[in-house]
């Protein structure tokens, strides 16, 4: 009975792998691409694509290639009502874009993968190459260095060891005493800004949201271009959107 179970876990964890094949860099998979690359029979493939195009995870086109499903979509909107960062963050969000006329970004970390979840648009939008489901890179920008800088030291030592190349190309320090270092200051600023280190037109401060024990949860930024940055004075808008992520964390339960 175990070892069935055991089978099935297996067969079931390897036909939702179809789904983390698809990328920025290939949005189309056929059955006989997803057979060679997850190692598997093309029966076995066929069977895997019919199952979740059942569910409406996955569509097939007119050339037999498979893209992802509009279930998708609808599940997104599921986890927007969900989420309690937004269900109690948005509010706050429009109040700092009406006082900055700046965009303003809710990001958080899941698993590996920095994602911004939600965006309200100021009154010069920035031309972000990165939104929401689009994962950012880990070690440059405002949003995930004030999320590291709160994360418990096994974990942000286990991201120096799994990603110390993506950490040498941003530029930080690869050894861990001086990167523990780097972050420990973050976290002791209480925010980071950022100018044109993920982008290069673009500018940001941004500061942790965290839960009533302190658990650092997300970020909460301000974004706008480098220009726009430059005539603003830093020390009155550092309050201002340190003051709406401390009232977003008050109410997260």
């Amino acid at each position: 009975m175990t070892d069935k179970a055991d089978k099935a876990d297996t067969s079931l964890a390897r036909m939702l792998s179809v789904l983390d094949l698809f990328s920025d860099q290939r949005l189309h998979w056929s059955a006989e691409d997803i057979s060679e690359t997850l190692g598997v029979s093309l029966p076995t493939s066929y069977r895997y694509l019919k199952t979740l195009s059942d569910a409406g995870l996955l569509r097939r086109g007119s050339d037999a290639q498979f893209t992802l499903g509009s279930r998708i979509v609808v599940l997104d909107h599921f986890i927007r009502q969900a989420d309690p960062v937004l269900q109690c963050g948005v509010p706050f969000m429009k109040e700092l874009v009406a006082q900055t006329g700046f965009d303003c970004v809710v990001s958080s970390l899941h698993g590996d993968q920095l994602l911004d979840t939600h965006r309200e648009f100021g009154t010069m939008p920035a031309n972000l190459s990165y939104g929401r489901g689009r994962p950012r890179p880990l070690f440059q920008g405002g949003a995930p260095k004030v999320i590291l800088a709160g994360l418990p030291t096994p974990q942000l030592h286990k991201l120096l060891d799994t990603h110390s190349m993506a950490v040498a190309a941003a530029g930080l320090p690869t050894d861990w005493p001086s990167f523990r270092r780097y972050y420990s200051q973050i976290r002791k600023d209480g925010f980071y800004f950022s100018n044109g280190e993920l982008e290069t037109t673009l500018a940001a401060i941004a500061v942790p949201l965290q839960q009533t024990d302190g658990t650092v949860i997300g970020a909460l930024s301000l974004v706008t271009t480098v220009q726009r940055m430059a005539v603003i004075d830093q020390t009155k808008l550092t309050p201002l959107i340190q003051r709406a992520a401390r009232e977003i964390s008050a109410r997260l339960h």
